[in-house]
């Protein structure tokens, strides 16, 4: 694979890169030049005619692509100034979140400024318990509260079936409003959680350092968290159907807690309820790529590729090289720069972001991080990922 390399030797600290005009590998007749501007400098780039797909769809399925696409997890949060005035008027996270208008809003700051090739809905994970009556909250501060974690298999039974047009109807109408804001210049991303990793919130009563409650139920009653964990599953096919429907033209699943288990109860308590989740979401929506993020997810790489989804996503204590070959080349990836990597320099920052790039091959890959951008991160720096990352060019 050759990757175009872009001199960083004259460069300090404060300066952008400055990425010049490359010829696009599409025809001249159905494209056309946009130019990013960001800090005083431009990244020209072939614009897609109005009937292509997105690029970061396109690169999801394997078609060749002339460069990665790029778009980078919590890209729309409180990193950014505008997300951070917006908060001083509606200080409530569930405010923000299922308000249909503030939905877009905050969703299409980021794109507004980087321009990302994945637009992903403000949400949270979360955001269906109430409708399936978990009673919930997140706090400042503290983070999500539930505030009847379930124990028995009665308190189970009167968790009930999410019913996305009756409880979300605003998720709807924002996906809606993101498609026709973005067009196909970008991919509109919904997101939903895994049944594990939502029981283990649920169970839990919130987050968790040692997740003790989630595995006494495991190891002392799994029949009663097998039967959550199918309300979960059945609940999360509706809600990417829903999101689908709606105007996500990709969905990632969320499995963060997975990786708490050992390999041999990830296969009983995750692994068989997201492989249902994409064997029954591809019945429906066979062309809608299904990407899957688990943080620390090394030791169940192979496990993660089972599940059939279109795209594993990598977090940053995975090298991507051994990532790639661990998966095989059948199966997309996403990933995986280290967060933290965007408190360091503009040069350190065009260093790692090459390096994730050769290692991930010419097809296949989405350059995002490996977790989400942490609170706290300069701005200009998240500028500067994104014009290297589409100034680059297989």
């Amino acid at each position: 694979m050759s990757i175009l390399q872009v001199s960083t030797s004259s460069l300090s600290s404060s300066t952008l890169l400055s990425i010049s005009p490359i010829k696009s590998l599409s025809s001249p007749k159905s494209s056309r030049l946009i130019r990013c501007s960001v800090e005083g400098t431009t990244v020209t780039e072939p614009k897609l005619s109005a009937t292509s797909e997105p690029l970061l769809l396109r690169a999801a399925k394997g078609e060749v692509v002339d460069r990665p696409p790029v778009w980078l997890m919590r890209q729309a949060g409180r990193y950014m100034k505008s997300y951070q005035t917006l908060c001083e008027k509606y200080p409530s996270f569930r405010d923000r979140s299922e308000n249909a208008d503030l939905v877009v809003e905050i969703s299409l700051q980021p794109w507004k400024v980087f321009k990302p090739d994945g637009v992903i809905l403000f949400s949270d994970i979360l955001t269906p318990l109430s409708g399936m009556n978990i009673p919930f909250d997140i706090v400042k501060g503290k983070g999500p509260i539930i505030f009847n974690p379930p124990q028995s298999a009665a308190d189970v039974a009167q968790v009930r079936e999410f019913i996305p047009e009756e409880s979300v109807p605003y998720v709807g109408e924002a996906l809606k409003r993101l498609r026709n804001e973005v067009g196909n210049e970008s991919a509109v991303l919904g997101f939903v959680g895994a049944p594990f990793t939502l029981s283990s919130y649920v169970i839990e009563g919130g987050s968790s350092k040692n997740f003790t409650q989630i595995k006494r139920l495991a190891f002392s009653q799994p029949k009663v968290l097998h039967a959550l964990l199918k309300k979960f599953t059945t609940s999360m096919i509706t809600y990417i159907r829903y999101q689908a429907d709606s105007g996500a033209q990709a969905v990632q699943i969320f499995d963060s807690w997975a990786t708490e288990l050992s390999p041999v109860d990830f296969e009983e308590f995750s692994l068989p309820y997201l492989k249902q989740i994409v064997d029954a979401v591809k019945q429906t929506h066979p062309n809608l790529p299904l990407i899957l993020y688990a943080s620390g997810s090394g030791g169940l790489l192979e496990r993660l590729a089972r599940t059939g989804v279109d795209v594993v996503s990598l977090d940053w204590t995975v090298d991507m090289a051994e990532g790639r070959d661990r998966l095989g080349r059948d199966i997309a990836v996403q990933g995986n720069v280290d967060p933290g990597v965007l408190f360091g320099s503009k040069e350190f920052i065009t260093s790692r972001i090459h390096d994730t790039v050769k290692k991930a091959g010419r097809d296949k890959h989405i350059l995002n991080l490996g977790h989400g951008i942490k609170v706290g991160t300069p701005e200009e720096n998240v500028a500067h990922f994104f014009e290297v990352a589409k100034g680059l060019r297989y």
